[in-house]
């Protein structure tokens, strides 16, 4: 094998002079330099490896960034990132300060559209197209590439469903490997697997759409790629090229189990296998907490469902499926719909929770606002991932949720500080008449010893605790930032300084923050989301009202997108780290004594 072909590679043109038959290998060297990176350094590896072949056909074929190659979603982009001139930087790939885990425009010409979530590569490349009708550039290309999990959202059906009515020029490439991050799930998914060259006579789906269809084909047959690519390059119109993959391509385990092996942090490079960690002295992670705390709920409410957009293993229901399969609805990646079929289940009085990272929970906030809120329906949203995530970066961090359930009526919002409140309010969110909201972050607990839910015992909702007492200056915080505050306050150990938690952002309670306005001259606001419009917002309406004639602070994410890092990196960055909370309250106190 020649890995110095990449090495020595000064542009595509480099690429394009090859023969055909050396492209293989320069897919084998991609593919080694994926696995050995992302072995060391974590990110996104199946995805990428499972597409490497489609990569270099699509760059061989097509004349990017002239033609518009956009990949939906994106984690599958490491193979072109290496190939279009980051090579030399892809060990600070999802690293502070180095590039993004997925496409993005600011970074490269190549990186025709910023992606993250799903679903919105055929829409984006569809208005590229128009775009380019409009200006009479009728030789450029656009390709979208978008995999078999992904087509199934309503987005992209809309963009089908309007693509099939323009004569724009758009080549639609279907990945298909019949997994996302979980397997694939619904009736597409079995239509998909059906198809295949011999009922070609047989108008389908796409073609009833007024889409052009070929295929399927091996998506790791290179010489077949190729041509087929060269043949789209001469047609005109929307077409759509369904294309076979296997997710994890060239590393055994990896095609194994596609699951772990999505995103399997870090591992042998040779051998494929997982670094095994001893975590049995840790506190579980909060998606673990939540899934044995479901577990415990079952054994009361045997009626309770829980619904999940395409994310059961990531949000903790993987052990709720093994024992409750019944219990557990996983609607793909559909948001929208995930919303609104739990307002269906509890208009029929049956008890529900919508399982869902922050993140996402974006997309679908008419459908909490029209079908739950309005309807004050009892639906309990279970919001994963909320506050920063890590190197996923901006495209994932759960900062908006506290800023835009709190403004919706009927919507109880709140925020455990450890795992004994995420499981008090679980317990309480499913005996309560309204919608209820729940965001806890991608994290361990801080409880080693939680094992399993103690006790349940109802929390009594919009009541606040003051952890500690104080007499100038109070600290108001909500979720688990609660601990930065902590290790701030043990930092600048000041007894006139104290600290009340927040378990329920909406509503706030009333009447701790009347008493701690009548007693403290300067209120001090922390939160891991956003500081426009979110906690800190809240507790300075009801101080208005109240007129408080004190100083106030609000320390929160600033208006800005965080990008990819650590979490510690990205916390110190955003001004939300125990050593930086600490200085802030010093600073504004001393500044204002």
């Amino acid at each position: 094998m020649n890995v110095r072909f990449l090495d020595s590679m000064t542009s595509l043109a480099d690429l394009r002079a090859l023969a055909v038959e050396r492209l293989p290998e320069i897919a084998q060297d991609l593919r080694d330099r994926i696995i050995k990176i992302v072995a060391a350094n974590e990110g996104h590896l199946g995805a990428s490896l499972g597409v490497v072949d489609l990569t270099v056909a699509l760059h061989y074929v097509f004349d990017t960034p002239n033609d518009r190659l956009i990949w939906d979603v994106g984690h599958q982009a490491y193979g072109h990132k290496m190939l279009t001139g980051r090579l030399a930087q892809f060990h600070t790939n999802r690293k502070l300060g180095g590039i993004s885990g997925f496409p993005k425009r600011s970074e490269s010409e190549f990186d025709a559209f910023g992606t993250g979530h799903s679903s919105t590569a055929i829409s984006a490349a569809l208005g590229m197209a128009l775009a380019a009708q409009q200006q009479k550039k009728f030789n450029r290309q656009h390709i979208a590439v978008i995999g078999d999990a992904s087509i199934v959202a309503g987005m992209a059906f809309e963009a089908l469903n309007h693509a099939g009515e323009t004569n724009a020029n758009l080549l639609i490439v279907l990945n298909d490997n019949s997994i996302g991050i979980d397997p694939s799930v619904g009736a597409l998914k079995h239509y998909l697997t059906s198809l295949d060259q011999n009922n070609q006579t047989v108008q389908n789906l796409f073609q009833n759409l007024n889409i052009a269809y070929f295929g399927p084909i091996d998506g790791h047959d290179l010489p077949q790629l190729v041509s087929e690519l060269r043949a789209q390059k001469h047609k005109s119109g929307v077409r759509l090229l369904h294309v076979r993959t296997t997710k994890g391509k060239g590393l055994k385990p990896a095609e194994l189990n596609q699951v772990l092996y999505h995103a399997p942090g870090k591992f042998d490079y040779l051998t494929g296998k997982v670094y095994e960690k001893d975590e049995s002295h840790l506190p579980l992670k909060f998606q673990d907490v939540f899934g044995t705390t479901v577990l415990a709920l079952l054994e009361q409410h045997k009626d309770l469902i829980a619904i999940t957009p395409a994310m059961p293993s990531g949000s903790g229901l993987k052990a709720v499926i093994d024992r409750f399969p019944e219990n557990v609805i996983d609607v793909g990646i559909a948001e929208q719909h995930a919303v609104t079929l739990a307002a269906g289940f509890a208009c029929e009085g049956v008890k529900v929770l919508c399982c869902i990272y922050s993140t996402f929970l974006q997309r679908a906030y008419d459908q909490l606002i029209h079908d739950v809120a309005i309807q004050n329906l009892p639906v309990v949203f279970c919001i994963d991932r909320a506050g920063l995530v890590g190197e996923d970066g901006a495209t994932h961090h759960g900062i908006f949720d506290l800023a835009m359930l709190r403004t919706v009526p009927n919507v109880i919002v709140a925020a455990p500080k450890d795992e004994i409140d995420l499981q008090q309010l679980l317990f309480t969110a499913v005996q309560t008449s309204q919608p209820f909201a729940i965001r806890y972050p991608r994290a361990r607990g801080f409880i080693p010893e939680w094992r399993a839910p103690v006790a349940f015992e109802r929390m009594e909702i919009g009541k606040a605790k003051r952890i500690r007492n104080g007499k100038r200056i109070a600290v108001f915080s909500t979720g688990t930032i609660f601990h930065e505050v902590e290790l701030a306050l043990q930092q600048l150990e000041n007894e006139t300084i104290a600290h009340v938690h927040f378990p329920f952002v909406k509503p706030l309670d009333r009447n701790a923050i009347e008493s701690v306005a009548a007693q403290f001259e300067v209120i001090i606001t922390v939160e891991d989301g956003v500081a426009a419009g979110g906690f800190g917002s809240a507790v300075l309406e009801l101080l208005s009202e109240l007129n408080f004639k004190g100083r106030t602070q609000i320390i929160g994410i600033p208006d800005v997108f965080i990008e990819h890092g650590s979490i510690p990196e990205l916390r110190k960055l955003a001004g939300i780290d125990a050593y930086t909370i600490a200085e802030s309250i010093k600073k504004f106190s001393s500044n204002n004594g």
